[in-house]
């Protein structure tokens, strides 16, 4: 069988060859650059709890350490000299968190140090190959796979099972597919700067509207990273306005002179650029056996959302699926479901940010009409920037293709069909006790026993007794190859219930219960209908 050709070795395309790896499929991964990353500490990513799992779990590696990342301890809105809302962040749960503080810190971090760690876990993974200075430009497919041609040092033909063009906003993938990119253009523009110094509030992010000194724009954003290093973002206006060096260096004083109480503290400035904001969505993400992730299939950015976030669940969704392909036989279906359920999620954030842009930047209009106005846009802005409601939380599968039929047999819990599950403490076959998301992404779904008083007695003491034979049995025949786990507790989730949940974290149905026919019929849906082809 031919290896899986990822086309750009950005964030996206690493962290879904390292993704398939876990899965034991091979890839080529195109990479048009020299194969290292220019070192810009303005370029920085914020990562949701979910996503910032899934890389460390790639990686191998922590990235809250005081070298490479930050989490933030607490985020801060002020509007001109009130503050509107404070929020402490508490430990990462990989789930769906409570409207209040015990929301999960976001990870803020460099993107070359993102991309330079999925590098080292590549060097040290057989079945991943990068080819550098490998530009693609062609790209042939019939019933069996797929042709590349890139040219370089030495032109070079590529023969692959299935292609993913994660090369970027102008990927030659989506060109060469002819497909669609419409959207808007500058959505939002910001001049970025990242600098060391020391603030008031070490490790706390802040968000200030209408700052009250002279010269403070509309809003400035300040948000920590490791080592002492921040950066800072002006929203400018949608056009005009050029940025100089000079005017930059003034922004930044007076910006740290307002917040340091009007004498600008040392500062040593590190990197500084214009970011420019576009939001735009492709028509297709799959023709045939070619897929696109990340930045070829989507733009969007503005009010504080971030794009990286969604080109890596794009990684998450698509391996598991292009594994079970690559291994049992190709499924339309299971492939069709994930332009189905990744673009529907990026198409509703998308949406509720062009409906709230108008309101939130549109000058007096509606602000002016509506009653306690200015705390409504301030909670909204709040969503987008920590990872919360329509412009922030991780997206739910509710509607899938590979949602199973309703069952009788159903039970409410904490997380609803569809959404990531929580990421409480599990047994392992082994007996071992370990976080539910250290065994996602193994090709495998999960079944979870909710059992309360098993974590006091050894795994060998009830694996013969009670419902465990029954349930060990359902497991072994599903027509998918399934993990048991047993935990303690799950939030909402009553003694006895089992819970499905498919390789990416997501969760598929909750049963009453050991329930074989329903637990069959829900793991058959989940990947697509029908056993695997001998």
């Amino acid at each position: 069988m031919d290896p899986v050709i990822v086309v750009g070795a950005g964030p996206v395309g690493l962290a879904l060859a390292l993704a398939l790896a876990r899965h034991s499929v091979p890839t080529v991964v195109l990479d048009e650059g020299p194969g290292k990353d220019e070192q810009r500490p303005a370029r920085t990513v914020v990562l949701r709890e979910d996503t910032a799992a899934f890389v460390e779990r790639l990686a191998g590696r922590s990235f809250g350490d005081r070298e490479s990342g930050a989490r933030w301890t607490s985020w801060r809105s002020l509007r001109r000299k009130q503050v509107m809302r404070e929020l402490s962040f508490g430990e990462p749960s990989y789930g769906d968190a409570p409207y209040d503080d015990d929301l999960p810190a976001p990870l803020h971090l460099p993107q070359h140090v993102l991309t330079g760690s999925l590098r080292e876990a590549i060097a040290g993974e057989r079945l991943v190959k990068v080819a550098v200075e490998s530009k693609l430009d062609s790209l042939e497919q019939d019933a069996s796979g797929l042709t590349a041609h890139t040219r370089g040092p030495k032109d070079t033909w590529w023969r692959g099972s299935y292609l993913v063009g994660c090369d970027g906003s102008r990927s030659t993938v989506r060109k060469l597919l002819d497909i669609r990119f419409p959207g808007r253009t500058a959505v939002e523009r910001h001049a970025v700067a990242a600098l060391r110094t020391e603030l008031p509030w070490p490790g706390e992010a802040l968000l200030h509207r209408m700052p009250p000194w002279r010269g403070g724009g509309a809003e400035v954003t300040g948000r920590p990273l490791a080592g002492g290093v921040w950066r800072l973002d002006w929203l400018l206006p949608p056009r005009g306005e050029l940025v100089t060096p000079d005017a930059l260096v003034l922004r930044i004083r007076e910006t740290l002179a307002g917040w340091c109480g009007g004498a600008t503290p040392p500062y040593e400035l590190l990197d500084t650029g214009v970011h420019t904001v576009h939001h735009r969505l492709a028509r297709r993400w799959r023709v045939g056996r070619a897929f696109l992730a990340g930045d070829a299939a989507h733009l969007l950015g503005a009010l504080g959302t971030q794009g990286l976030d969604e080109g890596l669940r794009d990684a998450d969704n698509l391996a598991w699926k292009l594994a079970l392909s690559w291994h049992h036989g190709h499924r339309d279906p299971l492939l069709d479901s994930y332009q189905a359920e990744r673009r529907a999620g990026v198409a509703a954030r998308l949406r509720a940010a062009d409906q709230s842009l108008p309101v939130l930047r549109g000058g007096k209009g509606l602000r002016a009409y509506v009653p306690g106005s200015a705390r409504g846009h301030d909670a909204l802005l709040t969503d987008g920037h920590v990872g919360r409601g329509l412009l922030g939380a991780p997206s739910s599968y509710a509607h899938s293709p590979l949602a199973p039929a309703p069952s009788q047999s159903e039970t409410a819990v904490g997380t609803e069909p569809g959404g990531p599950v929580a990421d409480v403490r599990v047994t392992a076959p082994d007996g071992a006790f370990v976080q539910l998301r250290e065994r996602l992404g193994l090709g495998h779904l999960l079944v979870v026993l909710v059992a309360p008083g098993t974590g006091v007695w050894e795994r060998r003491h009830w694996m013969t007794a009670g419902i465990m034979p029954r349930l060990a049995a359902a497991v072994t025949a599903l027509p998918h190859p399934a993990e048991l786990l047993v935990a303690e507790s799950y939030p909402g989730a009553p003694a006895h219930c089992v819970l499905l949940i498919r390789p990416d974290g997501h969760l598929v149905t909750a049963l009453a219960g050991v329930r074989p026919a329903e637990l069959y019929a829900a793991a058959e849906a989940a990947v697509g209908g029908g056993a695997a082809p001998e």
